[in-house]
């Protein structure tokens, strides 16, 4: 059901109804021609310097086939994208005419009235051909509000070159991972795992493999602070102070991968997003010394997060047209087997997988599986902010500063504050 409308919601309708529905860029254009025309601003929030050259090369593409449109490419970094778009969508002006959403901020911004609902238009074709998961997190309120680009999960990345000095194999299970860093330290002196501490959508696979979650939406009930959400926060942990694995609690991305990189850690979680970055590093020179193994399983089995960006148009576009077409063609086979094959990031559309690009991706062969058994988070509008007051205990705990049990005790008490009436 949709929650009713809230102050911030009621703001931007009325700044939309002020703008005759539209922002303040100069995007009008038309089709009366038989043509598209006008201005499609897009902002792109994908990995600076690896994705985002692609992404924007494909998007000259539709400018090629469509010479009277001018899309406007924006870089916006992904931290900050998210509250960027809702405060340019509220006050009505700035907002894009397309952005690259990621899967848990769909719902919120539909729930919000900030996307344009998608069905029946030029955006939304063969939605047979799309994987039904990837689909799911496109879905608010009996609408589509935005159509999948790209689905992704996490596994271990693991130095190849360190693993046969050790004499490893990649670690199946925790108790694995634990004994495989003890080698590894004890043998080359590296740490086994660098852990990303300041960003808790790392800890969903250990959260997932206790047989946890954070909320259960069907029964509208928070469960992170349950017996298995506490188990969750212990092994993260235990993993840290039995020195399997190094953390950090700020500049988690750039400590993780530089760390990985240049050989100093053997490990790290990862998805299909970092593989890029990944090859740039001193380590990975031969594109053969990265392996990826399933992320190691907890006591109640495997589990990894399924993750992935949509394209969603916004509500007040002036050139609506425009947008549909240039999401639809974002979205295209042709498109995501380039994506594929430049990019290694998986497609959501089935035919895309058959397309050479994609099978002839090693990473996308490997991931696919993976997805396919991945856990979908609740696609509730408050989703994406279920993850700062887990940001904050997930740190804690890694850094020694509160316990496990109070870590699941305080995300579960700012759970049921934001989730009004859940149990």
């Amino acid at each position: 059901m949709r929650r009713g409308i809230t102050a911030t919601a009621l703001v931007a309708a009325l700044a939309l109804a002020a703008t005759a529905c539209g922002s303040d860029d100069e995007s009008g254009g038309s089709k009366s021609s038989g043509e598209l025309s006008g201005t499609v601003t897009w902002w792109d929030t994908s990995n600076v310097g690896s994705e985002d050259k692609v992404f924007k090369k494909i998007a000259e593409g539709f400018e090629k086939k469509h010479p009277k449109v001018d899309v406007k490419y924006v870089s916006v970094p992904f931290g900050d994208a998210q509250n960027k778009f809702k405060n340019a969508a509220q006050a009505g002006s700035g907002a894009p005419d397309v952005i690259r959403s990621e899967v848990a901020w769909t719902p919120e911004f539909a729930d919000l009235g900030y996307l344009a609902p998608l069905d029946g238009t030029a955006a939304l074709k063969n939605q047979d051909d799309f994987l039904k998961q990837a689909v799911a997190s496109t879905k608010y309120d009996g609408k589509t509000y935005a159509v999948p680009q790209v689905i992704d999960s996490m596994g271990i990345f693991y130095n190849k070159k360190l693993f046969k000095d050790a004499g490893v194999q990649p670690p199946a299970s925790i108790d694995e991972l634990k004994s495989v860093s003890k080698k590894i330290k004890d043998k080359t002196g590296k740490t086994g795992l660098y852990l990303r501490g300041d960003d808790s959508y790392y800890f969903l696979s250990f959260l997932y493999g206790e047989g946890g979650d954070l909320v259960d939406a069907a029964d509208k009930k928070v469960t992170v602070d349950n017996a298995a959400g506490v188990k969750a926060f212990g092994v993260v942990k235990d993993l840290v102070d039995s020195g399997a694995a190094k953390t950090d609690a700020t500049d988690g991305w750039e400590n993780m991968m530089q760390s990985f990189k240049n050989g100093d850690v053997a490990m790290m979680i990862n998805g299909p997003w970092a593989v890029a970055d990944t090859l740039t590093g001193k380590e990975f020179s031969d594109k053969g010394n990265l392996g990826i193994s399933t992320v190691p399983a907890g006591s109640a089995g495997q589990g990894a997060p399924q993750g992935g960006h949509n394209l969603a148009v916004y509500a007040g576009s002036k050139n609506l047209d425009a947008s549909y077409a240039f999401v639809d063609y974002m979205t295209s086979v042709e498109a995501q087997a380039q994506v594929a094959g430049e990019l290694n990031l998986l497609p959501t559309r089935t035919s895309a997988y058959s397309k050479q690009q994609a099978v002839d991706s090693e990473i996308v062969q490997f991931f696919k599986p993976v997805v396919e058994t991945a856990v979908e988070r609740p696609w509730i509008p408050e989703t994406g902010s279920l993850f700062a007051p887990l940001n904050t205990e997930y740190t804690n705990v890694l850094t020694g500063q509160t316990t496990p049990e109070k870590a699941a005790k305080a995300t579960g008490d700012s759970y049921r504050k934001l989730l009004k009436g859940w149990k």
